[in-house]
């Protein structure tokens, strides 16, 4: 099924091949920065879980305080 590619701009709808070349490369350029922003917040995710990976293993390597 080949659906026709479409942006919302303000609440309306616009079928992006009806566009100005200007506002397709405007769409163009949403795109890139979009699957910019989902790579980055996917390597985040990575980093975060390493993190905590490396905080629980210091917690195990640390003395514990007695109370």
């Amino acid at each position: 099924m080949d659906e026709e590619l479409e942006v919302t701009v303000d609440g309306i709808s616009y079928k992006v091949r009806e566009l100005s070349e200007e506002a397709q490369a405007q769409v163009s350029n949403l795109q890139f920065v979009d699957a910019q922003m989902a790579d980055l917040n996917a390597k985040l995710a990575v980093y975060q879980t390493a993190r905590n990976a490396y905080q629980a293993a210091l917690q195990q390597l640390v003395p514990r305080a007695t109370q």
